[in-house]
């Protein structure tokens, strides 16, 4: 037995935080294969172009994000309806000799200017299609032209600004680098607490109550030299409770503990009652609160009559006498309870 729990907490510990390694790490691999898969750096970051010639180029060699100043722009008097509503206005303009048509949306033209002297617009280059076919036949029609006529003056290449949408591509930029940061930040909290398992959430809370190096040692020794009390996941040692679970470690000072109590879950599908588990309340002072779930009857219960034997001062099972007598051992406000209790209803 000696030799089984040997540094048992510490071991556990660096066991939880390596699976918590994979996750944001799988996260991180996933957003770099996005960033350079699909087109972020063009949306973020688009070329500028100045001529014509730079359309088919742009067009060909990317995705066709791109932006430009763009001067002497005249309304062609048609528009892009898409869903059942006005989503571009078509203009012209002249790049290097040639005529460039160019959808602009609402806002950028005031919904259809006859003209528009300069505009810096940021867009995507699409090639053209029905819409051009339609456009240039409609154009043609009223210049009293060919459409075959129309389409050699006219580069095949719209630079459309509602096909790049700003607002949904910064939003999802956004969130990207939020996320990518939270995923990092967990990344390293991790190997840190790989590395240094005396940092981790659990012994750091075993900072109110002394130093968490020396409270670590003590429980480590315990448990490797005579566990009281072992069931698959929960010790019980002379001056603590230890949980050593597949999502977290939990370690309880016995002295430290003023009240406990276990719940019940009922878990079901439908109308199948699967089993019900049981989840083990620990209240310590300095407003310490350890949960324990997934947990079968027998186990809590005897969990529960050690400690309590064990710590005569801990109150036993959930009334509403017992929670009185720990908010007022521990200086609740009213004034808080009333509130968090106001919230608890409402959400």
């Amino acid at each position: 037995m000696t030799e089984n729990y040997e540094h048992y907490i510490t071991r556990n510990i660096q066991a939880v935080y390596r699976r918590r390694l994979i996750p944001p790490a799988l996260y991180l691999i996933a957003s770099a294969l996005l960033w350079f898969l699909f087109p972020l750096p063009d949306i973020l970051f688009p070329a500028e172009i100045t001529s014509a010639r730079e359309l088919q180029t742009q067009y060909r060699e990317s995705f066709g994000y791109v932006q430009a100043t763009l001067t002497d722009l005249y309304f062609t008097g048609y528009t892009s309806v898409r869903f059942g509503r006005t989503n571009g206005y078509y203009y012209y303009t002249v790049l290097d000799g040639t005529c460039v048509l160019v959808l602009l949306s609402p806002i950028t033209c005031e919904e259809g200017l006859p003209y528009i002297d300069t505009q810096h617009i940021r867009g995507r280059i699409v090639h053209q299609g029905d819409s051009f076919q339609a456009l240039a036949a409609s154009l043609a029609e009223d210049l009293s032209w060919t459409a075959q006529g129309l389409k050699s003056k006219v580069s095949p290449y719209i630079l459309s600004e509602p096909d790049l949408n700003p607002i949904l591509t910064l939003v999802l930029l956004i969130l990207l680098a939020l996320s990518g940061m939270y995923a990092l930040i967990s990344l390293i909290l991790s190997m840190t607490y790989i590395l240094f398992p005396v940092l981790s959430p659990p012994c750091r809370q075993l900072g109110r109550f002394g130093r968490p190096s020396l409270l670590l040692a003590q429980a480590e020794e315990e448990l490797a030299t005579l566990p009281q009390l072992a069931t698959e996941d929960m010790f019980i040692t002379e001056h603590y409770f230890i949980e050593i679970a597949s999502f977290g470690i939990a370690i309880v000072p016995i002295r430290e503990m003023i009240w406990i109590y276990k719940y019940s879950t009922l878990h079901k599908f439908f109308w199948y009652h699967f089993n019900i588990s049981y989840t083990l309340y620990i209240t310590l002072n300095k407003h310490v609160y350890i949960k324990c779930p997934k947990n079968i009857k027998s186990d809590i219960d005897g969990i529960i009559d050690y400690l309590a034997e064990a710590n005569h001062n801990t109150l036993v099972g959930f009334s509403e006498e017992n929670r009185l007598k720990v908010q007022e051992l521990q200086g609740t406000s009213r004034l808080l309870e009333r509130i968090v209790t106001l919230l608890k209803r409402r959400f």
